[in-house]
């Protein structure tokens, strides 16, 4: 019997049989069944005052439209997440991986959508800690949780050794085995998606600059503070792979089609989240065929199109062979160490746009500053800043933020 059918008819018997977490994950299951129960309380409390005229929400000051909208996505995705909260307490301490792993992955959705509100409404504040921290909290979880990365910590332990190097020696390992879609949709696969896209897709849009839009005049193009990584296209790239993976032998059309709007509504989001968070445009196509605000048109929907095709036909397949060569008993940790740095990068970069915004808007604190605050002030100045992101410029008055 192949390594393939013993594994798919054994992990099914696993799944079924519940397993205890280890006591400090049950002890945290504690934590979100009770943590989601006050915050549920304390919603519906608040909810009370409003309709008893005890609480007045014309008190409550609204710079803007937008920014009344991101409040209210805040407060219902709170409100989702509390009860997810305590659903996820219960899968914990009763020991339901599948079902935990399954609803840690939607609950990492929408912490990220809490921690981009909090994003526009205070920029990078102590107020974003408790969801950046959940959301760390929850990959750890939704890793450990995922039978598909548990089995080799348990009875199939040696069996999943044994097949791992045969995939790794036959270049396929990280495929989905249940043929519904091309890769596993785990976190070790799409991190090496993100970093591979970030670096490829930013390489391309190099090339199309200093050859197409300004030939021989090169920009630097990078999103990040340090390596060189655009994580438009990193984030990009995991989006089309999460939709499209099932798509992987479907008709070209279709996959044009749908990477075509998916990729032109994610151009849209990112241009409009960063000048509602931070005050910045990093393009503008107004003026352009089929330009939607500026934030995205015709043409570019249609590179989305075929790069998302080129990507789900050619590029993935030549990912998992790159992803292949670490060598299969250094994959976890490689990742983990990458996967480390590749976050700091992320939020320092962060950080220094914030610093930047609070600078340009004149709301910084140069009496008491922040420990981050003063490094970024002293290493990501102005210049430093426009010379390291030279496609962004800064317009404070155009943010959401809460002053």
């Amino acid at each position: 019997m192949s390594h393939h059918k013993i594994r798919n008819e054994l992990a099914p018997l696993e799944d079924e049989k519940p397993r205890h977490y280890p006591l400090v994950i049950r002890i945290y299951g504690v934590i979100a069944f009770l943590g989601g129960l006050v915050q549920i309380a304390s919603i519906v409390w608040m909810l009370v005052l409003v309709f008893g005229g005890q609480l007045d929400l014309n008190d409550i000051r609204q710079d803007t439209v937008v920014t009344l909208v991101v409040t209210v996505v805040q407060a219902v995705d709170a409100a989702v997440l509390s009860s997810m909260f305590i659903v996820l307490g219960i899968r914990l301490l009763r020991g339901r991986r599948r079902r935990a792993a399954t609803l840690a992955n939607a609950m990492l959705a929408l912490e990220v959508v809490a921690i981009l509100c909090q994003l526009m409404l205070t920029g990078i504040s102590v107020e974003v800690l408790p969801e950046a921290v959940n959301f760390i909290i929850l990959i750890a979880l939704q890793t450990y949780s995922d039978p598909s990365l548990a089995e080799e910590r348990h009875l199939q332990r040696h069996l999943q050794e044994l097949e791992l190097k045969q995939e790794a020696e036959e270049g396929t390992l990280g495929r989905d085995t249940t043929g519904r879609g091309y890769i596993t949709l785990n976190f070790f696969n799409l991190f090496w998606v993100f970093v591979i896209a970030c670096m490829l897709g930013l390489g391309i849009e190099d090339i199309y600059h200093v050859t197409v839009v300004d030939p021989g005049h090169y920009q630097d193009r990078a999103g990040l503070l340090y390596g060189p990584f655009s994580p438009i296209y990193g984030f990009g790239a995991v989006l089309m792979t999460v939709v499209l993976n099932r798509f992987h032998d479907k008709n070209p059309i279709l996959i044009f089609l749908v990477s075509a709007v998916l990729g032109g509504a994610f151009e849209f989001f990112v241009s409009w989240f960063m000048q509602t968070a931070f005050g910045i445009t990093a393009w503008d196509y107004s003026g352009t065929f089929l330009s939607i605000d500026g934030r995205t048109n015709g043409m570019f929907m249609c590179m989305w199109g075929v790069l998302g095709l080129v990507w789900v036909k050619l590029l993935l397949p030549i990912m998992l062979k790159i992803v292949n060569l670490i060598p299969w008993n250094w994959r976890y940790t490689v990742t983990v160490v990458c996967a480390t740095l590749m976050l700091a990068d992320c939020l320092l970069t962060l950080a220094a746009l914030d610093c930047w915004y609070q600078r340009e808007a004149g709301t910084m604190n140069y009496e008491d500053p922040s420990a981050i605050v003063e490094f970024c002030n002293e290493h990501y100045d102005d210049q430093f800043m426009a010379n390291r992101f030279q496609t962004m410029s800064m317009n404070p008055s155009s943010a959401a933020r809460i002053n």
